[in-house]
């Protein structure tokens, strides 16, 4: 969890790393990804827990994602443990309806989610379907 300066919410919570272009985004906004410029720092806290990979590089035409997409099962735990109510931007350097995560990753974020009524969660996607 950090806090945030974008003034529709007060924190961002990343449950899930990774992405990729979103289909007929090629050429919007998923070109320019900040998300994706960030985790091309290779940074630790950017890099998977998990196997220590990079999830987006940096190419000459810029900073691409890998397509590789991970839920970090020890972030779910964090609102919880949130006592003042919160407006939530929920994974700002991923998006959850990634084709690539499994729908029993997907119902886990959704679960911790469930558990803290306390606060405003806000998902964004390119993938509304």
């Amino acid at each position: 969890m950090s806090k945030s300066s974008i003034e529709w919410t007060d924190v961002t919570w990343n449950p899930v790393r990774g992405c990729s272009m979103a289909p007929g985004s090629e050429a919007g906004g998923c070109l320019n990804c900040y998300a994706a410029r960030m985790a091309a720092r290779n940074l630790p806290e950017m890099r998977s827990p998990t196997t220590g990979k990079q999830f987006a590089v940096l190419r000459d035409s810029g900073p691409r994602w890998t397509g590789d997409v991970e839920l970090i099962e020890a972030k779910l735990q964090e609102p919880l443990h949130w006592r003042k109510p919160r407006r939530v931007f929920v994974n700002s350097m991923s998006d959850l309806f990634h084709e690539s995560l499994p729908d029993a990753d997907i119902l886990s974020v959704f679960q911790a989610m469930g558990k803290c009524p306390a606060h405003t969660f806000q998902i964004l996607t390119k993938r509304p379907e």
